[in-house]
């Protein structure tokens, strides 16, 4: 019996041992793992919001998917201009003089591919729709949208992933509190967005933390 009580006394000291351990480092752990991986895939968006800008730039309005997107990539080609002041003369039929005139000429200096100009040599703005996140099959999901700001058609993007999807093999009890934080220095609410279906934005729902050097 005292052999037997020992043994179950043992296996309780473990086990509350793991639970202290585990009730202290658990977080520690999910916090590292959260922003390793929001860094990943914030550093994917931003690749998206240089190809969505680009699009909107050449095309006039924002890609609502990636099919579109990485077409663009593939084929599109940026103007290269160069705008100056000038002048001229030109009779006045008030006056009856000649005036000055001031003007801005634009001048195409020459073409260049959207491929190279963003990407350069690299290919990886194939996986642009690819949340990047081992161990998971994941896209982001993209609209684009044309709305009415102050009478004015503004063309607007939305890109984003929720985080249940980032953090899929995570604990969720802390999962659930990260969907819930709103905070100044964290990623608020349940997805990180990147844009807005109903404001003119192209900025992300992520603390400036996330927008260093190694981002």
């Amino acid at each position: 019996m005292k052999i037997a009580l020992q043994a179950v006394l043992w296996i309780l000291i473990v086990f509350f041992s793991y639970k202290i351990y585990d009730s202290i480092n658990g977080p520690i752990n999910f916090n590292e793992t959260k922003n390793e991986r929001y860094a990943d895939v914030i550093s994917r968006l931003k690749e998206i919001r240089k190809a969505e800008i680009a699009h909107k730039d050449v095309k006039g309005f924002y890609a609502d998917n990636f099919d579109s997107l990485v077409s663009f990539i593939d084929n599109g080609i940026f103007t290269l201009i160069q705008k100056r002041d000038s002048s001229y003369l030109e009779y006045d039929r008030v006056y009856r003089i000649d005036m000055l005139k001031e003007v801005i000429v634009v001048d195409t200096l020459g073409f260049i591919p959207v491929k190279d100009s963003l990407f350069r040599n690299s290919t990886d703005y194939a996986d642009l729709s690819k949340v990047p996140v081992e161990g998971i099959d994941a896209t982001f999901s993209i609209k684009a949208d044309i709305i009415d700001k102050n009478g004015y058609s503004v063309p607007v993007f939305e890109v984003k992933v929720s985080k249940n999807v980032i953090l899929h093999d995570q604990n969720k009890d802390l999962l659930k509190q990260e969907n819930e934080t709103f905070s100044v220095d964290g990623v608020n609410g349940p997805d990180i967005v990147l844009g807005s279906l109903t404001d003119v934005s192209e900025n992300g729902n992520w603390p400036s933390i996330f927008d260093g050097p190694k981002n």
